[in-house]
């Protein structure tokens, strides 16, 4: 680290240092009530939700994990289901890879931890299909530890509390790890209850759309507040777009094969939507994935045998 850094990571410091304490009785005062955030949820309800409410709302994705819970109580009980079945319970929450990959994180915990979600990042990292984010949120949100947890609410909070920029950039960048490091603060319990504020903050009032600055517990602090909200001036923005997409057949395909356990037969799956290469090329994608598996005869089916991507 250069010199010139040191020094910004010193200053972003010591401004944190007046904004743990605000901002996290604010949580404290304002924070949803939420089945993860239970006590009896444990680590595993917290890997759950996690999986679940990456680029998916809190709307969507609440009875959802519900009924998961109540099915799946614990990582065994999944892993002794098909992956097919995960793929059925996900329904409509979209991007059901992230199925596939909890099952094979579920799989990994009963084969090499007892049954015990880890409490270790480093043995969280391991598991198939977590990367940085989810190990950091579930030893922070389910075992209180220190790490920098940045989803895109916590990336926003950060660029205009401390960058005193509308937005932060598309893709998370090796300033903003820093950046995060550098005003997490030094005790445990602090440090993780800091990093479930910040996400609160960003969900709740410092949105993309509508930031709502007379709620915010530390305007007075933020540098993109002081600044005159200047707006944002950087790359365009990602947007998501469904309709007419792959995205879209790809669900009506799955959507088919969720409604039955018996397979189907390719006829029926032409059935969901009219432009043949489109829906080919979805199909193919889809068993690429491991999303679906093809069966002599020209029938499929959810899968049923763990896909190679799960195990490592």
């Amino acid at each position: 680290m250069t010199a010139t850094s040191e020094c910004h990571a010193t200053d972003d410091h010591r401004a944190a240092l007046r904004l743990h304490a605000p901002v996290n009785e604010w949580f404290t005062e304002h924070a949803r009530e939420l089945p993860w955030r239970r006590p009896e949820a444990g680590a595993w309800g917290v890997m759950v939700s996690e999986f679940m409410l990456q680029q998916t709302p809190v709307s969507r994705v609440l009875p959802v994990y519900e009924q998961w819970m109540a099915r799946w109580p614990r990582p065994a009980d999944l892993a002794a289901e098909e992956p097919g079945e995960a793929v059925r319970a996900w329904g409509r929450l979209g991007y059901p890879r992230r199925a596939l990959r909890l099952h094979g994180a579920a799989a990994a915990i009963a084969e090499r931890h007892g049954g015990d979600v880890p409490t270790g990042h480093a043995q969280l990292l391991a598991l198939p299909g977590v990367g940085e984010y989810t190990a950091s949120a579930v030893a922070s949100f389910a075992y209180g530890q220190r790490h920098p947890v940045l989803d895109t609410n916590v990336r926003r909070v950060f660029a205009r509390l401390f960058r005193g920029q509308e937005f932060p950039p598309n893709a998370t960048t090796a300033a903003e790890r820093k950046l995060a490091r550098a005003v997490l603060p030094e005790e445990e319990a602090t440090a993780a209850r800091w990093a479930a504020a910040t996400m609160e903050l960003g969900a709740l009032v410092c949105t993309a759309r509508k930031p709502d600055c007379h709620a915010c517990p530390v305007a007075a602090e933020c540098a993109w507040k002081i600044a005159g909200s200047p707006p944002y001036e950087g790359p365009p923005r990602r947007t998501q777009t469904y309709a007419g997409t792959d995205r879209q057949v790809r669900g009506r395909l799955l959507a088919v094969l969720r409604e039955t356990s018996a397979p189907v037969p390719r006829e029926r799956l032409d059935e969901v939507w009219h432009e043949p290469a489109q829906r080919a090329r979805a199909l193919d994608g889809l068993v690429a994935d491991g999303l679906v598996e093809p069966l002599a005869g020209g029938v499929y089916r959810l899968p049923r045998s763990r896909p190679h991507s799960a195990a490592r």
